[in-house]
């Protein structure tokens, strides 16, 4: 596998501002998804994939074509967002690569005070020798998926190069706004055609991610009445102090994000936006059971009532929208998704993990619209965060992992 090929893709991906963008109707939304995609068509054009392109709506799909005679139930299809996380500045990237780690705390060049630490990733003390990415503090990296863009991409560059390897067609697939929920709103599963699928965005090396939370998003509109505070004795309802309250009475202790773990769920306030008149709260709802979601959803509703017993003026709407769902459900009835992925690790001479992930990836809603998607490793660290990080020679090894993969299906297609 061509390692360099991998790590000048990644650079070249990560500088181009892909952030998606809440509250706009547009589609993509950012204007960034749509420039990282015409690259990726010319660059997969170039390989001599003839039917790389672009649609409407930013989503890039290209087909590997087989190199041997197969029904086409052998196609597989494998998957990367385009876009990054609105949590973090995704402009100006500058990427720092840190060649043969010689171990300890990396101190990024930008923001000194922000330094990358072994006590808080561990993983760190694996991989001394080899090759670390980092931002340079300011920005996030975008690894979160752009290294997974960058393996697919070197796959398929390495499946053009080697017609000998015996493989299926091999959907590639590229969305949009996957970091705010919407990355499958605008996919073709009948486009896709594959038998199962495979995202490329998890942690490190090795993993498959077969369980995600199950989702649900929270929108509470507080509404108060406002009137000019010089006459407002008896007659003004703050909104904003009502939001307060609201959130004061949410569990800090247990069902957040910061006091649980594992398959604990969780209910996590995030966005706040208002003024006397009217506050709108964004509240996740997150569970592995998605019956459990009710329970969040209820104790939402229950809180409410609460705050408009001592706010009576205020009136308290909690709208709940559907995001995703737990993947173990979808991938138990189609039992080869892993098990092709866990066989072709083993011939590599590595063995696979199955982790449960407390998020979710396209692949949470692809498996639950009917096609079949584990997430791979891609070599990520700390998403989300100016602290993400990544390591090349992962990534590599998922590439690796892709071609011996789409080998594994074929074989079981004869």
């Amino acid at each position: 596998m061509n390692q360099q090929g991998i790590l000048q893709r990644f650079l070249r991906y990560v500088q181009i501002d892909t952030t998606a963008r809440e509250g706009t109707e547009d589609y993509p939304s950012s204007t960034g998804q749509l420039q990282l995609g015409r690259l990726l068509v010319e660059e997969l054009l170039a390989l001599g994939i003839a039917d790389a392109r672009q649609n409407q709506h930013g989503i890039v799909m290209a087909t590997v074509p087989a190199t041997q005679s197969l029904d086409s139930s052998a196609t597989i299809a494998l998957c990367s967002h385009l876009d990054t996380s609105p949590e973090s500045s995704g402009a100006g990237i500058k990427p720092q690569v840190i060649e043969n780690y010689s171990g300890g705390d990396l101190v990024l060049p930008g923001d000194p005070g922000r330094i990358i630490r072994t006590a808080d990733n561990p993983g760190l003390e694996s991989l001394h020798g080899r090759t670390l990415i980092t931002s340079d503090g300011t920005t996030l990296l975008g690894a979160d998926d752009k290294a997974g863009v960058a393996i697919i991409m070197e796959t398929a560059a390495w499946l053009m190069e080697h017609p000998e390897i015996p493989h299926g067609p091999v959907r590639i697939c590229f969305t949009c706004d996957e970091e705010i929920g919407l990355g499958v709103d605008k996919l073709d599963l009948e486009a896709i055609g594959a038998v199962a699928c495979y995202t490329l965005d998890g942690h490190a090396s090795g993993e498959i991610d077969v369980e995600t939370f199950s989702a649900d998003q929270a929108v509470v509109t507080v509404r108060g009445v406002n009137i000019h505070p010089s006459i407002a004795k008896g007659r003004m309802t703050n909104a904003v102090r009502a939001a307060a309250d609201f959130l004061a009475r949410l569990p800090r202790d247990g069902l957040s994000p910061e006091t649980t773990e594992g398959r604990e769920g969780f209910l996590h306030p995030y966005d706040i936006v208002g003024g006397v008149a009217e506050v709108k709260l964004k509240i996740l709802l997150r569970e592995f059971d998605a019956a459990k979601l009710e329970v969040l959803a209820d104790r939402l509703r229950q809180t409410a009532l609460a705050v408009e017993q001592d706010f009576p003026d205020a009136k308290i709407e909690v709208a709940i929208h559907r995001q995703y769902r737990n993947m173990a459900d979808g991938l138990a009835r189609e039992p080869r998704a892993v098990a092709h992925a866990e066989e072709a690790l083993r011939r590599l001479g590595r063995k696979a993990k199955q982790t449960t992930v407390r998020g979710g990836t396209d692949g949470s809603r692809l498996t639950e619209l009917g096609l079949p998607t584990p997430n791979l490793s891609c070599g990520g660290h700390n998403p989300h965060s100016p602290l993400e990080w990544a390591c090349l020679e992962e990534m590599v090894e998922s590439a690796e992992w892709l071609v011996s993969l789409v080998q594994v299906w074929s074989e079981g297609e004869r």
